[in-house]
């Protein structure tokens, strides 16, 4: 009865003619804009777990407890204000479109298995009415906009078995006119994107342009390409063209990296990451998850040189993302622990990127699930066992809100955010120059700009303190901003100081 009631007052008030305000008719994409010079701070989340209420603690929402409930278009409106706080301008919303349930990871379905290109997941509703999700979703993306919060949504590469059932022609087949399944995702097949003249498959460039017309009627202001590498140049310059010849500011980001060099199957084709940008992608993630595989100072340099000189190569402006972490690699927690959380807030901070992070990032949550590959009792698929990546935030089941209660990390999230909004313009403008330590392990890097200096150290090593770190440095009046309770001193030209495992400390001039 109380789940009647909720839809009874849901729907009254989105056919409420107060619905869509005249701030929100005002509203003005702006996204391309923001990324492009470096001001775009990223939220990823996933709707299905971003507001959901586990009531029991079990991690999983139970379906016939009243007083638990899944994630929805609606209830995570409750939650844009805690993200404005933090100066999140943008979000980055994991798929909503319908997903597959046959050959299911999980017991909710994979996010990325993709069932309609122009259909939303009725999972985000409390109707499986798709006027009435629509509705919803065009709230939910009014709400953000009222905040000043931009919305990203994820587009999947594959489909699901499903899709694969009720449109063949869709998708590659093998020698045995089997479907293709890319490395181990097993609950997905690869679409067909080239014809057998080798041009772009129409069929499938249609069901895109649905996604795109989509996307454009409600409001969004960007999407991320999942695995973008596996669709042709072609294919992305002309659907890019197409979107920006509607909205000029909708944003193109790639899922690519400088360190991918090859395709998840022999069937699909290959396009790198600078074919991608100069297609018309706006931006890409780079590699800055590998952060954490770093032997020196030197590859840490290499990393940021390599965006520097990539970008300039094109005659449009280009960017990326600080992907120290996203929903495909483990948890900062795991990683470092509290430090490495922290010092992946001041790194998105302090470099001249579009900063990143994934919900749960200011909770310490380190996506260990309860119910982790158990058998569940409810399940929406024709798999019983609640799969997930262990460790990584989950997209196959109806699991719990990550954690976002650590006052520790929420303290520390909030001052790395108020500092980069604070000093954007010596952060984008300034003159980026590494520094020379005494140690391999610490990476250290200054920023100049009118007189006015930012020098962040940290200690890359996850396991081991380090102490009497020189680093070399000429200032006159250099501030603490930013440090663990660790000793540092300021001496002629240097500072010396000790680093707890992946601490990270910064220091102002002027600033």
């Amino acid at each position: 009865m109380k789940r009647i009631f909720i839809l009874i007052v849901y729907v009254l008030f989105l056919n409420s003619p107060c619905v869509f305000s005249q701030e929100t008719q005002n509203y003005k994409n702006d996204l391309r804009t923001l990324f492009l010079n470096n001001q775009a701070i990223i939220y990823e989340i996933n709707l299905r777990t971003f507001n959901a209420n586990d009531a029991n603690n079990n991690d999983i929402i139970d379906f016939d407890d009243e007083n638990e409930r899944k994630g929805t278009f609606l209830n995570a409106i409750s939650r844009l204000d805690e993200l404005k706080e933090f100066n999140i301008n943008t979000l980055h919303v994991l798929p909503i479109t319908k997903t597959g349930k046959i050959k299911s990871l999980g017991t909710a379905g994979s996010l990325y298995a993709l069932l309609s290109f122009g259909e939303l997941n009725p999972q985000l509703s409390y109707s499986n009415d798709q006027d009435t999700i629509k509705k919803e979703a065009k709230k939910f993306i009014e709400e953000c906009h009222k905040r000043n919060i931009r919305v990203i949504v994820d587009l999947p590469s594959c489909g699901a078995y499903d899709y694969f059932l009720t449109n063949p022609n869709l998708f590659i087949k093998d020698q045995n006119l089997l479907s293709v399944t890319p490395l181990d995702w097993v609950d997905v097949r690869l679409f067909k994107t080239r014809d057998k003249n080798g041009k772009i498959f129409e069929d499938l460039y249609k069901e895109h342009i649905k996604f795109i017309d989509l996307m454009l009627e409600l409001n969004v202001d960007g999407i991320r390409a999942d695995v973008a590498t596996i669709k042709p140049y072609l294919f992305w310059k002309n659907l890019i063209d197409y979107t920006k010849s509607k909205d000029n500011e909708f944003l193109f980001l790639a899922e690519a990296s400088d360190s991918w060099n090859k395709p998840p199957s022999d069937y699909a084709p290959f396009t790198n990451y600078y074919n991608l940008l100069k297609a018309g992608f706006d931006g890409y993630y780079g590699s800055f998850f590998n952060l954490k595989s770093f032997k020196n100072v030197s590859d840490f340099e290499k990393l940021i040189s390599f965006n520097r000189k990539l970008f300039k190569k094109f005659n449009d402006q280009k960017s990326v993302i600080g992907c120290f972490s996203t929903h495909d690699e483990l948890s900062p927690i795991l990683i470092g622990g509290k430090n490495f959380s922290i010092l992946t807030m001041w790194l998105n901070a302090t470099l001249n990127i579009n900063p990143y992070f994934v919900d749960g990032i200011y909770g310490a949550d380190n996506y260990i699930y309860k119910f982790s590959n158990k058998k569940i009792n409810q399940t929406f698929t024709d798999n019983e066992i609640a799969y997930v990546h262990e460790g990584k935030f989950d997209i196959f089941n109806f699991s719990r809100k990550p954690k976002n209660n650590d006052i520790y990390l929420i303290n520390a999230f909030k001052k790395a955010l108020d500092f980069r909004v604070k000093n954007q313009e010596i952060i984008n403008n300034g003159k980026f120059s590494i520094l020379k330590t005494s140690n391999k392990n610490v990476f250290a890097y200054e920023i100049t700009y009118n007189k006015q200096k930012i020098v962040v150290i940290f200690n890359n090593n996850y396991d081991i303190q380090l102490k009497n770190i020189i680093v070399y440095t000429n200032f006159d009046n250099l501030q603490l901003i930013q440090s663990l309770n660790s000793n540092q001193a300021l001496g002629k030209n240097k500072i010396i100081l000790d680093l707890q495992p992946a601490e990270i400390q910064v220091y102002g001039e002027n600033l």
